[in-house]
């Protein structure tokens, strides 16, 4: 007789968990929420779907926070076992100059989604939609709407806090907490960072991007490009350093990071050409000789003292490392992802309740982090499939 699998969140990391369990072995059911599956990998795929990244793993696994939590399912299945997946269900997939990975040309994500789904139907899955999850009953079996859902195995895949609109709305934190399961406040991850910007030059540069750039906070760097919003910074250059921005912030109220214009020179390249320049001002210098945008030339203007901006030596400085103050991350609902949720020592290396036996976590609800690029959604599939195949072979 098979044993039965309930997985309770239709996303990613039970769409993967699902399609990877051995149908054999187990009879497997998704319980949705919606009347719909997969609501937010849709419209994450609307800003460019990026499925995962190109960069080997080793390096990979280094991006994650901690990096050690998802070693083992980063290596159990890797960004190439996750591309020759895909291939294998009709989604070839290309590598773009960013290294990040995406469907080939044409292939919109409803069509990754179908592809998906009907993987699923393929492997025996059942999708039940407007099920919907609110605590356990006194057997400590999960309550789905007000039933006993008796399943020997269930895997909660319930996602993040973030992007309410499409049910990752993180209620049921609240559930889990009472029940006594280690969990953390959510906190938005990949989001725009508040900086107190001065009216005019909000007004001169709002939508612009700082194109090329690195910055930098404690000891990470990221490059890239941020655009200049009403409320800060936003995007990918600044969305890799929320873990270090946050634990900042945590603990000083404000926090630091340094902006590098030119990482591709040093400061003392930069001095050289400022030095050697025949323009006829500064601003002409830094525009002709060094091909600073405007908004990047503003920004220097706006930190720095006119003395300090016609000082070449320190002109210099600032270009390679600008400091500005953030005072506060966005709101939830605005970030691409959160961090928080249930506590790594709440569940074993194989992602099962430590109080729960048989009962497991996958996905964003677990409490670790990753920037954009691919990275959410491989540490997603590769949770998914670490486990199943864990439940394989118990059998």
């Amino acid at each position: 007789m098979k044993n039965t699998v309930s997985i309770i969140g239709g996303g990613p990391s039970g769409f993967l968990l699902a399609a990877f369990l051995n149908s054999e072995k187990f009879n497997i059911t998704i319980y949705e929420k919606n009347k719909t599956a997969g609501r937010k990998f849709l419209v994450a795929g609307k800003g460019g779907f990026n499925l995962t990244h190109s960069e080997p793993i080793s390096q990979m696994i280094n991006r994650y926070t901690p990096s050690k939590f998802l070693e083992a399912s980063l290596q159990s299945f890797t960004n190439t076992d996750f591309r020759n997946w895909l291939n294998t269900i009709g989604i070839p997939t290309y590598v773009g100059s960013s290294k990040r990975v995406y469907p080939v040309e044409g292939i919109k994500p409803i069509e990754v989604l179908n592809a998906i789904l009907k993987q699923l139907k393929k492997n025996a899955v059942s999708i039940k939609y407007e099920q919907v999850f609110s605590g356990w009953d006194a057997n400590m079996h999960p309550i789905i709407n007000n039933k006993s859902n008796q399943a020997d195995y269930t895997i909660f895949s319930l996602g993040g806090g973030s992007w309410k609109i499409t049910g990752s709305d993180g209620n049921w934190l609240n559930t889990f907490t009472k029940k006594g399961i280690l969990s953390s406040p959510f906190k938005a991850s990949n989001c725009a960072f508040q900086i107190p910007w001065a009216d005019q030059f909000i007004k001169e540069n709002e939508g612009k991007p700082l194109k090329n750039i690195a910055i930098s906070c404690q000891k990470a760097t990221q490059k890239g490009e941020a655009v200049i919003t009403k409320f800060g910074l936003e995007g990918n250059a600044i969305y890799a350093l929320s873990p270090q921005i946050r634990e900042q912030l945590k603990y000083h109220a404000t926090a630091k990071i340094y902006l590098d214009f030119k990482p591709t020179l040093t400061e003392e390249q930069l001095l050289t050409k400022i030095k050697s320049s025949t323009q006829k001002n500064t601003t002409a210098t830094l525009k002709k000789e060094l091909k600073l945008s405007s908004p990047q030339i503003n920004l220097l203007k706006t930190q720095l003292s006119k003395e300090s901006y016609l000082n070449l030596d320190t002109l210099a400085k600032s270009i390679k490392n600008l400091p500005l103050q953030i005072t506060n991350t966005a709101v939830i609902d605005e970030a691409i992802s959160t961090v928080g949720g249930v506590q790594l020592d709440a569940i074993t290396p194989n992602f099962e309740i430590k109080q729960l036996p048989n009962q497991y976590c996958i996905g964003e609800m677990v409490d670790w982090d990753a920037p954009t690029g691919g990275y959410l959604l491989q540490a997603c599939a590769s949770m998914g499939v670490s486990l199943a195949k864990h439940l394989n072979s118990s059998f």
